[in-house]
């Protein structure tokens, strides 16, 4: 049971990315979705988070609200974190995990944005 990150890569500020968080073994059905990023000597920080339900609040880091939507695939499988617009301070390497129970890290994905 684990859930792996993938799509980072270097970008130019104002360019785009989309970051997937594929579940394995297991589907997202029965649990919530966070996006983390954590840059070079600061803390590790929520930036997105989708709840279980449908009915509940999809929930944003004021700084990449409006830029970054989050999303679930219809199979509950994947959740993708679609980066636009993107800034030098997004650079990061960011992580995914599940919520109740989180799974131990995945290897993250590292997000560069630079010209």
């Amino acid at each position: 049971v684990r859930v792996v990150e993938s799509g980072g890569g270097l970008v130019q500020p104002g360019g785009s990315l989309r970051l997937s968080c594929a579940a394995s073994g297991f589907t997202f059905s029965s649990y919530g979705v966070r996006w983390y990023r954590q840059a070079p000597g600061k803390e590790r920080e929520v930036v997105a988070t989708i709840p279980r339900s449908s009915g509940g609040t999809i929930n944003y880091l004021d700084s990449v609200r409006g830029r970054f939507p989050i999303s679930i695939d219809n199979a509950k499988t994947t959740v993708f974190l679609q980066m636009n617009n993107l800034k030098s301070e997004d650079t990061a390497e960011y992580y995914c995990n599940r919520f109740p129970a989180p799974v131990n890290w995945g290897q993250g994905t590292q997000v560069t944005v630079s010209s």
